[in-house]
């Protein structure tokens, strides 16, 4: 399969992998063959990327983090518990809500499960192919991210079931906060910025009296913006001040913000959003943990186009867990932009002198940190 821009597709492509509504239903199935019409709803809709099929890639498969029927069950359970917080305020004094630390934690021992099977994954984009309400989705990501860094990080069983529901439960406190603040497709003004930083202490007070639920938790809501400077937000706090739990959940929040489609900006590729995160490396971000994630984040995702420095260009077949910046590409174009016959793969981690130049055509995106 290849990932296109969906500015790069065209009538006749077909879909290599289903396209869920924000609701988790199938609205395009696998082998659907795409139209103008479908091509500009799926633009409209804030689809960035799909997957599409084709007879030299087929063999290229995506490896998921978590199991479909998961990802499902798991996006039920945020979209229901958050809605539910949500329509708190609405309700009248005395009317009784559904305790959430259940629920969530039953979901974490399903994530937990499912990652536990391929500890030495790498981190994947794991919504390019989802029409979903940012908040939900973003929500599971960062858990699953996060938990995948702890496993990563040698934590136990237990120490990953509360940082798993600390990544889970981080935004919460945006369900207080106004949809037109929330979803404002412009630059916030001063006042409204003020009022999305509330988030963060807002979501300590949703957490922090809830049973059992680990107040380590709400302080991971509380502080998942705080960096290690002084310079985040709500308190200022810093360094040692800030658990080690916020700081992990804190750069996973930045690092699928900039790589998930949102009303006011498009997606960044994770190479280039891994160059911002480093710009950020012992100010805003420790830098143990910008190693631990750079060496866990799939920085060219499996079906990519990518240019070589020889001008020959083709996908990205697979991935190097040693060396994730130096894939294995299968190449399908020459130098002259002629398909190939018989297109061979090139692994990039024993053809040290061949370097990726352009990712879907865009070499001003190829710009590394040092030590990346």
């Amino acid at each position: 399969m290849r990932l296109l821009p969906i500015v790069k597709c065209k009538p006749g492509m077909k879909l290599a992998k289903k396209i869920f509504s924000q609701e988790g239903i199938v609205l395009l199935g696998e082998n659907m063959e795409l139209t103008e019409r479908l091509i500009s709803r799926l633009d409209q809709c804030g689809i960035q990327y799909v997957y599409i099929s084709d007879p030299k890639t087929d063999d290229i498969v995506l490896p998921s983090l978590i199991r479909e029927e998961t990802m499902q069950i798991a996006l039920k359970e945020i979209r229901t518990n958050f809605r539910e917080m949500m329509d708190r305020p609405k309700r009248k004094k005395g009317v009784t809500y559904p305790y959430i630390a259940q629920p969530f934690k039953n979901m974490m021992n399903m994530i937990i499960d499912d990652l536990s099977g391929h500890k030495d994954a790498m981190i994947m984009l794991m919504d390019m192919s989802s029409v979903d309400h940012y908040l939900f989705q973003h929500s599971l990501n960062v858990c699953v991210y996060t938990t995948l860094l702890g496993m990563s990080n040698g934590y136990s069983k237990e120490e990953l079931t509360t940082l798993g529901m600390g990544a889970l439960l981080h935004d919460i406190g945006k369900t207080q906060i106004a949809i037109d603040v929330l979803r404002k497709p412009g630059s916030l003004s001063k006042e409204e910025f003020e009022a999305m930083k509330q988030h963060a202490r807002i979501g300590y007070e949703l957490l922090k009296d809830e049973p059992n639920l680990p107040l380590l938790v709400a302080h991971c809501a509380f502080q998942h913006h705080e960096r290690i400077d002084g310079s985040g937000y709500p308190r200022g706090i810093k360094g040692n001040e800030i658990h080690d739990y916020a700081k992990w959940i804190g750069l996973v929040d930045s690092y699928d913000a900039m790589t998930t489609n949102r009303v006011y900006s498009a997606p960044m590729l994770p190479h280039h959003a891994i160059e911002r995160l480093y710009a950020g490396t012992g100010t805003l971000y420790e830098q143990r943990m910008l190693q631990l994630f750079r060496d866990k984040v799939a920085i060219y995702p499996i079906g990519i186009t990518v240019k070589l420095q020889t001008g020959e260009s083709g996908i990205v077949a697979d991935l190097n867990h040693s060396y994730p910046h130096r894939p294995i590409i299968r190449v399908l174009y020459n130098e002259a932009g002629e398909e190939l016959k018989a297109p061979y793969e090139i692994d990039l981690s024993k053809q040290l002198t061949m370097m990726i130049v352009s990712v879907n055509d865009d070499a001003s995106e190829v710009q590394f940190a040092s030590g990346i």
